[in-house]
């Protein structure tokens, strides 16, 4: 019996081994991590699922399948490190920015993904799960342009947001109005759940206080919209900025500000008055581990390089050249001459001396850009802007106060600012009429000398 008792130990020892083994991979499988996107499809078309699929690979997962759904606008990304199991699992659901924060409200997604800034109802909705206007709750991950886009051989190159108003409510019919061949025009738009129609609704029909035409053809495909546009010679539609593809796109102009093409410059600046942000919302409190892991790639360098692959326009610091005009003040168009333009602008909350939340993140990339280039003594230049006011001189004050206002968030005792300048309510970039044109020229740039 005593030479069993080895043979017995052996035996207990492989059983336990086998059972721990399995409790351990039970555990893993129980810890398998999922996350749910719903939202904007001008995000989740290609954008989210491409975040996602980067994000998982720097977890060190190695192996990734991606399924579409196309019918439900659904992207189901799986990831494992083995061919043998899924350890994480990221939904995406792509039916328009309003979905996004219904699903957050009855709790079946953990991000809502959003071509416009949350409405005033759905925060008060979630606000039992915290403050959706909080700098933990919106979170802007790109910047894009919604251009206004014709057939290739359309001789009209540029449009008032006035006129785009007659023209998507239907008091344009023909293109003969507009200085172009006779022809009736054929309005292409987004459906009634995008974030794209929200954002042109809001920017162009609103302020004119109109409505889209019951004659508009609308679609839930970006893609389809753009390739039908194209094709057409009396269309007119708008998209994404990605989302041009064979159409031409239209310069546009809004109050006193000159006619803009929507550039990847002036979309980062947000200066193209089309412009927008693309936004993840998240309960203030999120308590998904992979959700806000999502959210801190999205905003990390390898994010912002897929968020540029993909289209749109990356939050990535650069410095610009500005050709220099008559039209510019004197001392801007000094500064033009001898400097180059960082390709961000600082904006406010409306109705605050506060920077906005995208500001409070910018301020650690351009502290980041200064550092890298050697650009923290005496090599920086802060611009201030306004809306127009009775008293010039008043109306220059308050931009030098923006700018100061910069100067103290980026308080480091290695900067020392070069000048600090209050251009006052010269070359608005939105009309002055509206609440949200005088947020847009209420900025502040930031220059930097090359030497």
């Amino acid at each position: 019996m005593q030479f069993l008792i080895p043979f017995i130990r052996s035996k207990i020892c492989s059983v336990l081994y086998f059972y721990t083994l399995l409790l351990s991979t039970i555990s893993i499988a129980e810890a398998s991590q999922t996350l749910s996107i719903y939202g904007s499809n001008t995000i989740g078309s290609s954008l989210a699922p491409a975040l996602a699929e980067g994000l998982l690979k720097q977890k060190g997962f190695t192996h990734l399948e991606s399924q579409s759904l196309q019918k439900t606008n659904q992207q189901i990304i799986t990831a494992g490190l083995t061919a043998l199991k899924n350890d994480a699992r990221i939904h995406i659901h792509s039916q328009g920015s309003s979905t996004g924060f219904v699903a957050l409200h009855e709790k079946r997604g953990d991000i809502a993904a959003s071509s416009r800034p949350i409405k005033e109802n759905e925060a008060r909705l979630l606000s039992p799960r915290g403050d959706m206007h909080s700098i933990s709750a919106e979170h802007v991950i790109a910047i894009d342009g919604l251009a206004i886009i014709v057939h290739p051989d359309n001789p009209i190159n540029d449009l008032s947001i006035t006129q785009l108003a007659d023209i998507f409510s239907g008091q344009i019919t023909d293109w003969s109005m507009l200085g172009a061949h006779s022809g009736p025009i054929r309005i292409y738009a987004r459906d009634h759940h995008s974030g794209s129609w929200e954002t042109f609704k809001e920017l162009v029909l609103i302020p004119s206080d109109k409505e889209l035409s019951s004659q508009a053809k609308r679609f839930e495909s970006s893609e389809q919209l753009s390739d039908l546009v194209s094709k057409d010679i009396k269309a007119i539609g708008f998209i994404g900025l990605p989302y041009v593809r064979q159409a031409k796109a239209l310069a546009v102009s809004t109050g006193e500000a000159q006619a803009m093409y929507p550039t990847a410059e002036l979309i980062a600046t947000e200066d193209y008055p089309l412009s927008r942000r693309l936004y993840l919302y998240s309960t203030e409190h999120q308590n998904n581990p992979l959700a806000q892991e999502f959210l801190l790639f999205a905003q990390s360098d390898a994010g912002q390089r897929l968020v540029e692959s993909n289209g749109f326009i990356s939050q990535t610091v650069s410095a610009m050249s500005v050709v220099a005009d008559d039209s510019m003040p004197v001392q801007y168009q000094q500064l033009a001459q001898q400097a180059q333009r960082l390709s961000v602008n600082f904006r406010f909350k409306q109705g605050s001396a506060e920077l906005d939340n995208k500001a409070l993140h910018d301020i650690d990339r351009v502290l980041a850009y200064l550092r890298k280039h050697n650009k923290m003594k005496n090599k920086l230049v802060l611009v201030g802007f306004g809306d127009s006011k009775s008293d010039p001189e008043r109306a220059r004050l308050l931009s030098k106060l923006r700018a100061m206002a910069v100067r103290r968030q980026l308080h480091n005792n290695e900067i020392i600012f070069r000048d600090i300048i209050g251009i006052g309510d010269a070359m608005p970039v939105a009309s002055n009429n509206l609440d949200q044109g005088r947020v847009k020229n209420r900025r502040v740039e930031l220059w930097v000398y090359p030497l």
